[in-house]
């Protein structure tokens, strides 16, 4: 049984089409799906909850205890001082709902992370404004917010954004996306930054959510593609309602999609817009996620985006500058159940060393993340919906998703920030809340995952999670965490996981990019082989750090590295001890390494 309210002028419509009441309630929750007896198949979980670790999966199959993950919250000790800015004001507007994103760089050059805040803004009328926040990074769990006098202080709807060297001058740039213009700042390598949008040509004027530079072309320069989301003004806003009186936030399936951009680096500090002749234009997309990833393993970036209400898309690379969407055969573009998704944020990786990656998408709730199994022959199987991961994540909204080691074992686990996007939510799904906690799931190998609590706080307190980016903000190897939240603090967790061995590699590029972005970097160590690869954007409207870890475990060594770089050439170096930082220029090898306290 469902009700339905209507729009004024407008025929009654669920959210997500008509899809029974095991699948999505919507996101603007016009349709109220009766639930007394409870949807889906969540059985007696409640939103994020799930095993333990030391529980027994679903196969049977005892988890590993392994070491603790311990994951501490040091939002305030680190001296991050920070809200988030939606604007709201009563109205209801869409875009409320969505920001905001984190995005690590090393802004000054000093070999710190550094962690750019991005804001959101009031509306025209309203307040002064807010703009973006960017912490130096100080050491010693530090930092400080030198936002002003950085160039970066100018309010705007701010989204999400990725950060790169574009121009390969050796200095970290950073893009800004907003419900439109986009902005676009050159770094001088001082933790200081230029407004270039105007002449670099991309200050892309939709709604934008996410973005990512790669190389689509293999020409040195890194190329630029923004994630838009649907046709919206203040002006043309809807009035959308749960009880036929009090506003609601409108379902994106009430507003026209608008199409990704892509921008072409002509590598003199412009681009040229090739979204039409590349053949990722889709007018109807509703983008929130990106994620870059080779899929076929032939040395050439693909693209894979995750839509709200839209099917997903998997733009393959041709190699001659244009792209193929080929998401509906490789089985990625709807549930198992033949619908179209509300998709989030998604990540890529190897995350079952079957030398191809996966990928994992985080859905509405009601919908549960999507874990895709890449079969290798240009199908993927979603693996979630009979796995313990599936069960934990059925009634959570799912945002930012990374794959990471958290363990330092050498497996790549998942986390997902989660938060609904209605205030209200309470009010028609008593088991769905607003705010969520954000869950961590540790692999067990043989792409099984089991949700772990972990310890120190940082995973136990709900809060309306959007963003989610991973960085080694201390120094000491082990990945720490930033989950932003949607009108509130963001939350920063220090991984106090007990020391195993880590490789950390950084690049250089002199024929590909300076970055290194695209490279695969391989290591051998204890007689098993894995690979990372060097990227931007990923998550939701978030980017993670740029250098690799490799988590060792106890290994004590490492045989080998081995970097392909995005033109094809190669370098290798090895043997080396564990808990070593190493940098690899194209063409000379090791550059500068170093220990890592561990």
């Amino acid at each position: 049984m469902r009700r339905c309210v209507r729009l004024p002028g407008q025929p009654c419509k669920p959210l997500h089409g008509n899809r029974s009441c095991t699948r999505s309630v919507g996101y603007g929750l016009l349709c109220l799906l009766a639930i007394a007896a409870g949807c889906g198949t969540a059985g007696d979980e409640s939103p994020g909850g799930a095993l333990s670790a030391g529980t027994t999966d679903a196969t049977g199959v005892a988890a590993d205890p392994a070491v603790p993950i311990v994951l501490t919250d040091v939002t305030a000790e680190a001296g991050i001082r920070f809200t988030h800015n939606t604007g709201a004001f009563g109205e209801k507007y869409l875009p409320e709902t969505l920001g905001a994103g984190a995005i690590w760089l090393d802004a000054n050059g000093d070999g710190r992370q550094d962690l750019l805040l991005v804001n959101s803004t009031d509306w025209p009328g309203r307040g002064a404004g807010t703009p973006p926040a960017l912490y130096r990074n100080d050491g010693g769990w530090s930092f400080t917010d030198v936002t002003r006098g950085s160039g970066l202080d100018d309010p705007i709807y701010g989204i999400g954004g990725a950060a790169a060297d574009y121009d390969n001058d050796g200095h970290v740039d950073l893009y800004l996306t907003a419900l439109g213009p986009n902005r676009l700042y050159k770094g001088a390598g001082d933790g200081t930054f230029d407004d270039v949008t105007s002449v670099a040509g991309v200050g892309d004027p939709g709604f934008s959510t996410s973005a990512l530079w790669f190389d689509h072309d293999r020409d040195g320069h890194l190329d630029l593609f923004v994630a838009n989301y649907v046709e919206w003004t203040a002006e043309t806003d809807l009035f959308c309602t749960l009880d036929g009186e009090t506003k609601s936030y409108c379902t994106p399936e009430s507003y026209s999609g608008q199409s990704a951009t892509l921008y072409r680096n002509r590598g003199d500090g412009t681009f040229e817009d090739v979204t039409a002749a590349s053949g990722v234009g889709t007018p109807s997309a509703k983008a929130l996620g990106v994620v870059m990833l080779d899929t076929d393993a032939d040395g050439w970036m693909d693209l894979f985006v995750a839509n709200d209400t839209q099917p997903n898309q998997l733009f393959r690379n041709r190699g001659d500058g244009t792209f193929e969407d080929i998401a509906v055969t490789a089985a990625v573009a709807f549930s198992e159940t033949g619908v179209a998704r509300a998709g989030m944020g998604a990540d890529a990786a190897d995350y079952d060393d079957s030398g191809l990656p996966g990928l994992v998408i985080g859905n509405f709730s009601n919908e549960m993340l999507a874990l895709y199994h890449n079969e290798g022959n240009g199908l993927f199987i979603d693996e979630a919906p009979r796995s313990p991961l599936g069960r934990a994540t059925l009634l959570t909204l799912t945002f930012g998703c990374f794959f990471f080691d958290a363990d330092l074992d050498g497996q790549l686990d998942i986390f997902a920030a989660n938060g609904h996007v209605a205030d209200d939510v309470g009010r028609v799904q008593t088991r769905v809340s607003h705010a969520q906690r954000p869950q961590l799931f540790r692999n067990l190998g043989g792409g099984r995952f089991e949700e772990v609590t972990g310890s120190g706080g940082g995973l136990a307190t709900p809060l309306v999670g959007r963003g989610a980016a991973y960085a080694d903000a201390d120094g000491d190897g082990d990945l720490d965490v930033v989950v932003t939240a949607n009108g509130g603090a963001p939350r920063l967790l220090r991984n106090d996981t007990a020391g195993q061995g880590v490789l950390r590699v950084e690049l250089v590029g002199t024929a590909a990019n300076r970055d290194g972005i695209g490279a695969r970097v391989e290591v051998t160590a204890a007689g098993e082989t894995r690979w990372r690869r060097v990227r931007t954007g990923s998550s939701y409207a978030s980017q993670s750090e740029l250098p690799v870890s490799f988590g060792l475990g106890g290994a004590a060594r490492v045989d080998a590295v081995r970097v392909v770089w995005p033109g094809g050439g190669v370098d290798e170096a090895g043997p080396l001890e564990a808990n070593r930082r190493i940098t690899i220029e194209e063409g000379a090898g090791i550059v500068d390494a170093g220990p890592i306290e561990r």
